[in-house]
């Protein structure tokens, strides 16, 4: 049973989230042989006040 953590930014939309699950549930899949239904994917969303990158948080960006 593949188990995909995914952390990204909060932002985008229903249909980018359904797509990037379903891709990545087709790649783990058809690389491991796992059937689809096996495949786990788990999305943690942070929002922008949460991420820095280079000390600096994304929220704080121009």
């Amino acid at each position: 049973m593949p188990i995909v953590h995914i952390d990204l930014i909060a932002g985008r939309s229903q249909e980018q989230l359904k797509n990037l699950v379903k891709d990545v549930t087709d790649a783990v899949s058809k690389n491991t042989g796992a059937p689809e239904e096996h495949v786990h994917v788990i999305l943690s969303e942070m929002a922008t006040n949460r991420y820095s990158v280079g000390g600096v948080l994304k929220s704080d960006e121009k």
